[in-house]
């Protein structure tokens, strides 16, 4: 049973950098036939995509509304997900789920219904 547990820091001010964690147990993080990927949830909003790395963890995706702002890693060694997030912005703030993908999808993947394990969440609020 793959199990996904966020955490990183809750509040930020416009325009300032946090970084999430997901730390993954009851799967390896190399698995050759899943990929991960971080998607989002903002108040009275649907969840969103917001990025996906490969098996390998040599591809990745991202959404138009963060490219070039975020940065999906891994650490296989930690067996863990990152989320480097700079020049938030208010419309960032969401609850943010890491997901591990249903076998077979192992290139990533935009769509939601694609992946098949989820964390909690946890919260990020941007505001000043």
């Amino acid at each position: 049973q793959v199990q996904l547990q966020e955490s990183g820091p809750g509040l930020v001010k416009p325009s300032q950098t946090l970084s999430l964690t997901c730390t993954v147990s009851g799967a390896s993080i190399t698995d050759n036939y899943r990929s991960w990927s971080w998607v989002r949830q903002a108040p009275g909003k649907e969840r969103e995509f917001v990025a996906s790395i490969s098996r390998r963890g040599d591809s990745t995706l991202y959404s138009d509304s963060v490219k070039g702002r975020f940065t999906i890693s891994r650490d296989n060694a930690k067996n863990a997900l990152y989320l480097q997030m700079n020049s938030l912005k208010p419309e960032d703030t969401a609850v943010y789920y890491c997901a591990a993908s249903r076998e077979g999808y192992y290139s990533g993947s935009k769509h939601l219904e694609d992946y098949g394990h989820w964390g909690h969440g946890t919260q990020v609020t941007v505001s000043s």
